[in-house]
């Protein structure tokens, strides 16, 4: 399976990240917890996804947009990377929101998606609720910085034409 990636130009928020920040990957089952204990469902990406990030790419919440392979719609997105410090995870992640309600599991389907911007570093939680209300702010965070026109001319870019299924 290959990953398609790339960095562009624009420094943002000063965390030496490169934005906008292109992949895609196979959507996997993850440990069922953003469903079923936050009432937040995520798309999993595949490990080959997660490593092929750049070294610079920090731990944190990310925002962007995202489509899935089934269809041509781009959505909103709110994104996780790192290692979850409050399920104490041993493996790095990257967790994928998508600013959507889906009637069906979305696994297998390959998730391409343009990262665009930083929102937090990764950050360990006193209890659920505390968590629940962080990401509920990270999903509202996100969602008002993609609402600009900068943001917004993303949702259309070539990258999100050409078929998003890896081979």
């Amino acid at each position: 399976m290959s990953i398609e990636t790339s960095n562009c130009v624009a420094k943002q928020n000063g965390v030496g990240n490169k934005f906008p920040y292109f992949t895609k990957g196979v959507i996997v089952k993850g440990f069922g917890r953003g469903s079923k204990e936050l009432g937040i469902p995520t798309a999993n990406m595949c490990n080959e996804a997660v490593k092929s990030l750049p070294e610079n790419f920090d731990p944190g919440v990310y925002y962007g947009w995202a489509k899935l392979s089934n269809g041509p719609t781009v959505y909103k997105m709110v994104m996780s990377v790192g290692w979850n410090p409050f399920y104490k995870n041993k493996t790095k992640s990257m967790e994928v929101h998508i600013i959507h309600e889906f009637g069906c599991d979305l696994y297998d389907l390959t998730l391409s998606v343009c990262v665009l911007g930083y929102s937090r570093p990764e950050l360990d939680f006193n209890s659920l609720e505390d968590l629940i209300k962080e990401i509920r702010n990270d999903i509202q965070t996100a969602s008002d910085n993609l609402d600009n026109e900068d943001a917004q001319q993303y949702a259309t870019h070539p990258y999100f034409k050409h078929d998003s299924k890896c081979s």
